[in-house]
């Protein structure tokens, strides 16, 4: 009989992702909020598992309501080939063929953004900017218009790319539940070196903008085998990420 194996301690995590302890460090990732970069704030354990799972409920409702319609949970097709992330658009929907954040679509209203899933991505914001400068200059205009659910199946992950279809240069808030993932963030050039991988676990938060809002940036892979028993999911991985699009 096949039993998942559950990973809890920080020395399980560490090494299934390849951050072998220490004498020094028993766990090298700083699990302390920290500015990795000019521009990018990590925040762990921002998300109690009790707000996870509300926003797991949540997430789950709005899906099913969006079941067979044009907006649909799906797999973007690219020519190169089929994302292996599922995609549902809350506020606003990018269009792909018109290169446009619509608020319908094919006659369906994309569905507003759920009220607690903004107090989270503002306060997200708010302590990212008390920890980086570089973020202040949004600080008391940024306004979220935008928010994009990414599931991730066991085993999945998505390539290098950046968000630069948004009319505002306005950050990226972005919150995770359910499987640890490796967040790589790259340069503002092109897909190359150099990288930072930053470990994200359930009820992280992670903000990027100013020097890094137009950063190569992907997701390296997930580990099914470190989503917590009591997240809201039992398998893979949500990221929720919040944008403001227009100015």
């Amino acid at each position: 009989m096949f039993m998942r194996v559950i990973l809890k301690t920080r020395f399980d995590i560490a090494t299934t992702f390849g951050w072998v302890p220490t004498l020094f460090d028993s766990y090298p990732v700083p699990r302390s909020p920290q500015v990795i970069r000019p521009g990018i704030v990590h925040l762990p354990g921002f998300l109690s598992f009790a707000e996870q799972r509300v926003m797991v409920e949540k997430a789950r409702a709005v899906a099913r309501r969006l079941a067979h319609t044009p907006l649909a949970m799906h797999q973007q097709q690219w020519k190169s080939g089929t994302m292996s992330a599922h995609l549902m658009s809350l506020g606003k929907h990018w269009e792909y063929n018109s290169h446009q954040y619509v608020s319908e679509w094919q006659g369906q209203k994309v569905p507003d953004i759920p009220n607690n899933f903004l107090t989270q991505a503002y306060e997200a914001f708010e302590q990212a900017v008390c920890l980086d400068s570089d973020l202040a200059p949004w600080a008391s205009d940024y306004r979220i218009d935008a928010a994009l659910v990414n599931y991730y199946p066991p085993g999945s992950g998505m390539g290098m790319h950046q968000d630069v279809f948004e009319e505002s240069s306005a950050p990226v808030v972005s919150l995770s539940i359910g499987a640890t993932a490796v967040f790589r963030a790259g340069n503002s050039e092109n897909r190359n070196k150099p990288w930072q991988d930053v470990l994200l676990l359930s009820g992280d938060a992670l903000v990027f903008g100013g020097p890094s809002r137009k950063i190569f940036h992907g997701i390296k892979r997930i580990d099914d085998a470190t989503v917590p028993d009591n997240c809201g999911l039992e398998r893979g991985r949500i990221n929720i990420t919040f944008r403001q699009v227009e100015l």
